[in-house]
């Protein structure tokens, strides 16, 4: 293996649940409010299990579980169609956007995690199931708060979603950044997960902050420490069957992860290969 491969180059990282919005919450509520105008009810677990996908597939998702295809069946006598997605998603995206105004704000000890990668030399990339249109309102309101990475690769922008590794793939040629092998991919989903090792990067799974605990801080903080462990375990074994090298809590702890996939890369070890 060439020195230069040797070190990590870059790292990747979500926005919603990783980066911003402490428990990913902006989208999941407009999940369940484009679904209840319709006469829906779809469960917060409901609207956060396809998290990480584009927002139109995840609507699809959605309307694929039994649950809310049986309410659809029972509402309006017949199957959701293309048709019913298009306008759900058309109705999605400026309550998103409405949405995305009070849940931008920097999870804590973000900023300061980058900075130091930044230290070390690495390029900041990021990718998001959100639209460019959407991001309008995140990425100044994230910059105000100390984060604003190299790049940002949003849904429009690749040709198919999370699992697919498109998204990262168009990350690293804006950074300009390779092999994938020198990459970290910082994910809170298990799609996102799927996507870093499809990609060939390193994966770090984000548990307290992410989709899987779905939780603000506040309420997170005021369960029990039972309470809080059951979540973190369930998260983390999401995130692991997802394939996840490692997992953190929050990127506030992302560099001793960063120092451990450097060490491997100086042994020679690679990401793991995706499952067939």
């Amino acid at each position: 293996m060439s020195e230069a491969f040797q070190h990590l180059t870059a790292v990747v990282l979500d926005w919603a649940g990783t980066t911003v919005d402490y428990g990913s919450r902006a989208p999941a509520i407009a999940f369940q409010e484009i679904f209840r105008r319709e006469g829906i009810e779809v469960t917060a677990a409901e609207a956060r299990e396809p998290m990480g996908l584009a927002k139109r597939d995840h609507i699809a998702a959605i309307l694929r579980m039994p649950n809310v295809a049986k309410q659809w069946q029972e509402r309006f006598d017949r199957e959701a169609g293309d048709e019913d997605i298009d306008r759900l998603y058309a109705d999605f995206l400026p309550l998103q956007k409405a949405t995305l105004a009070d849940h931008s704000d920097v999870i804590p000890g973000v900023a300061a995690a980058i900075e130091e990668c930044r230290q070390r030399g690495l390029k900041i990339g990021s990718s998001t199931g959100y639209t460019h249109e959407l991001m309008e309102v995140v990425c100044p309101r994230a910059a105000d708060q100390g984060y604003a990475p190299d790049c940002l690769v949003c849904s429009e922008d690749v040709p198919v979603g999370r699992p697919a590794p498109w998204l990262l793939y168009e990350a690293a040629r804006q950074i300009e950044c390779f092999p994938m092998s020198t990459i970290v991919k910082v994910d809170d989903t298990p799609v996102g997960i799927e996507a870093g090792r499809n990609a060939g990067a390193w994966t770090v799974g984000v548990t307290r902050s992410g989709n899987c605990v779905g939780l603000s801080e506040e309420e997170f903080a005021e369960l029990s420490a039972i309470e809080q462990r059951e979540l973190l375990e369930t998260a983390t074994t999401r995130l692991r069957a997802a394939g996840a090298d490692m997992i953190i809590q929050s990127v506030a702890d992302l560099i001793p992860c960063l120092e451990q996939f450097e060490r491997r890369l100086a042994g020679g070890a690679m990401p793991r290969l995706p499952r067939r």
